[in-house]
């Protein structure tokens, strides 16, 4: 008898058990993305401030499976600094050599898309009824810029004149070092008048006094959110010390869906706390001060708001009383968190003067088809004639600038004109290059259902299925292939595991309530595996998701980005794979393109994604396809066309066939014993005549 194998053996794991072994995502050093440190810097400073030494203790922040009673955030010697000490520092700003080398080392190109003499030259054509300069000549006339970039946090305050406990909460909340949006845009927003030069904005004919509208294009999870909502929390602090007025609506953040909403929210009170700022959630029957019409139609208002589309609401989510009694009084903010539709239900004829900032998250998507109307609602209703636009999002087609551009030209007037300036980080229209992409052929949708079961079993997975542990994010096309793919994996987690309680299914159909439970399950880690739909591909930050799989292939190439960015957080390592079919060959050239070009970004040569066969092998997808594509994703797995199941057609049929007999047979013990011989007379033909 070995004595060490009956020692060791109630140590060893079950094969189970260790197939759903939860690993938690390392923790991140540095947030950035790009950081070309072979360039020369002229100061040793900034070395500093822009690396960190390995052996800095690790943010527990970002831990996105800690306890909830971690530790406090240590911060260095350079963050614990009290900004006290040095309010009335000279601002140390860079020369223009290190600003152009700044910015080249992170990949930032400012764009000045159109200056004071660009829309002032657009206003006289359209008063003369010209027609407009040639696209040509408008791409030659797009100047580029050079601002001030924010080498730190700790410049905030000394340079940038950043409120001092809005300074605090950032410190408190950990943030050392600036990602690539942040480094660019915090500046420009906050104090644009001492991040472009006089000298600079003259010769480009810029007017950075007044402020600028901002059009910001950033991968997936490099900080968008922090960067729109400092200056807007500093904008908020700067009136109130300068004036004694009451607490009025300044600025307004659309997103698309509901979920964004709250964690924009959320990490709004957080940099709010102790500065007197109030963040509100726009909800259904709320009320916000405003101008034009009356509050007589209040109730009606309620009424309409039920049939809000997917991404803002869904049903059954009715209002307490107490929530009606809340209704009667006006809600009043400093920042006003909200979707398209619950706004624009409310706005009806009304107008809001008050309104000085316009944050569009996604804006791309809200320029689109299906909230273009509700969001150019609400921009007109923002009156303000110091209104300033500021869009952001990880993928802009070049008709969404334009969108905008004609948007702003039409507001402005020619004694007051504010320029339109557009970041980029990176390559537009690629996902970040901390992501591996890997495609799989799976021939049938038998074979989806196959190669995903291998990923969630690695001890059973070959070389063609990538290994990727849990938690993850499943998307599929429709509400009822999401449902019915859970109902298909809810057992194939062990109970050991925790069972069916590990798997959910995430769809516009849930209500409020519900939708808001998962997702914080989900963050808590009490989900391992999330089936969703593209309610959840846009500005979600889930730091922990190690992997994205999308079971049904995106519609488009935004799509594509957006879903794998929900994995790859803050410069995290994450994994984006793609199961394909025979019906989705035609339609996977724009995916494949967008992978060649994420990897050549990222410095990868192996061809891992994509192999350069196959990427010439794939056939193009002409403007119509596309289209159709992106509106109605592959026609054969809408409805019950297609099933997700492992069982045969043979065995599905055999099942129904049971099914109706046990159905027909229920049916005739019901309708009792003389109903055969009633049918059997029937057969003869001859008429009875009428019973009694």
């Amino acid at each position: 008898m070995d004595v060490l194998k009956i020692l060791s053996r109630g140590a060893k794991k079950s094969s189970s058990s260790q197939a759903f072994e939860f690993k938690p995502t390392p923790k991140i050093l540095n947030p950035q993305l790009y950081h070309d440190k072979g360039l020369k810097r002229k100061r040793v400073e900034q070395e500093i401030q822009f690396g960190r030494d390995h052996d800095e203790a690790e943010d527990p922040s970002l831990d996105f499976f800690a306890s909830r009673e971690s530790k406090p955030v240590v911060q260095p010697a350079i963050i614990l600094e009290s900004p006290k000490e040095k309010p009335n520092a000279e601002p140390s700003l860079l020369d223009d050599d290190e600003v152009r080398q700044v910015l080249r080392s992170h990949r930032l190109k400012f764009t000045l898309l159109s200056s004071h003499e660009d829309q002032r030259a657009k206003i006289t054509k359209s008063k003369k009824k010209k027609k407009e300069v040639s696209k040509v000549k408008a791409k030659e006339a797009k100047k580029v810029l050079f601002p001030q970039p924010l080498v730190s946090f700790t410049q905030l305050r000394s340079t940038w004149k950043l409120s001092h406990r809005l300074e605090e909460n950032l410190s408190s909340q950990g943030y050392r070092i600036p990602t690539e949006v942040q480094l660019g845009s915090l500046p420009l927003l906050i104090r644009p008048e001492i991040a472009v030069p006089a000298t600079a904005a003259a010769e480009l004919g810029v007017e950075a006094g007044n402020g600028i509208h901002f059009l910001a294009v950033a991968p997936t999870g490099s900080g968008k959110t922090l960067a729109f909502l400092i200056p807007a929390i500093n904008d908020v602090l700067r009136r109130r010390a300068e004036t004694t007025k009451d607490r009025v609506l300044e600025t307004i953040v659309v997103v698309p869906t509901r979920e964004l909403a709250e964690q924009i929210t959320n990490e709004g009170r957080k940099l709010t706390k102790n500065t007197g700022v109030k963040i509100v959630m726009m909800k259904r029957g709320m009320r916000i001060p405003a101008e034009g019409r009356t509050e007589i139609d209040d109730d009606n208002e309620e009424s309409n708001s039920e049939n809000e589309d997917d991404s803002d609401s869904s049903a059954g989510s009715d209002l307490d009383e107490t929530d009606e009694a809340k209704q009667k009084t006006l809600t009043k903010a400093d920042i006003l968190i909200t979707t398209p539709l619950l706004l624009g239900n409310f706005l009806k004829s009304r107008t809001l003067p008050t309104v000085r900032s316009l944050i569009l998250d996604e804006g791309d998507v809200l320029l689109e088809q299906r909230f273009l109307e509700q969001t150019l609602q609400l921009w007109s209703a923002c009156v303000n004639p110091s209104l300033r636009l500021r869009c952001f999002s990880a993928t802009m087609g070049a008709h969404i600038e334009e969108l905008i551009s004609d948007q702003l030209s039409t507001r402005n007037s020619s004694d007051h004109i504010i320029p339109l300036v557009r970041l980029v980080v990176g390559l537009k229209d690629t996902a970040v290059p901390s992501i591996g992409h890997k495609l799989v052929y799976c021939a049938t949708e038998q074979g989806k259902l196959f190669a995903l079961r291998q990923i969630l079993h690695p001890q059973s997975s070959s070389t063609s299925v990538p290994h990727i542990s849990l938690p993850i994010l499943v998307f599929t096309q429709t509400i009822e292939r999401a449902t019915a793919l859970h109902s298909e994996l809810k057992f194939d987690f062990p109970v050991e595991a925790g069972g069916p309680s590990r798997i959910a299914a995430l769809h516009s159909s849930l209500p409020d309530s519900a939708r808001s439970d998962i997702v914080r399950r989900f963050r808590s880690g009490e989900i391992w595996a999330l089936v969703t739909t593209d309610i959840l591909m846009r500005g979600l930050d889930f730091r922990g998701v190690s992997g994205v799989i999308n079971y049904d292939v995106p519609t488009s190439a935004a799509a594509y980005v957006h879903r794998v960015g929900r994995t790859g957080r803050a410069g995290g390592q994450g994994i984006a794979c793609t199961l394909y079919t025979n019906d989705d060959v035609p339609y996977l050239k724009t995916i494949a393109n967008v992978i060649s070009q994420s990897e050549k970004q990222a410095g990868k040569t192996d061809e891992g994604g994509v192999p350069k066969w196959l990427l010439d092998s794939l056939p193009k997808v002409n403007k119509e396809e596309k289209k159709k594509l992106k509106q109605r994703g592959v026609e054969s797995r809408r409805g019950n066309t297609s099933k997700i199941t492992t069982k045969s057609a043979w065995e599905r049929r055999k099942e129904n066939n049971r099914r109706d007999a046990i159905a027909s047979s229920k049916k005739r013990k019901l309708q009792g014993p003389n109903h055969d011989t009633q049918e059997e007379n029937s057969k003869d033909g001859e008429w009875d005549g009428l019973d009694d």
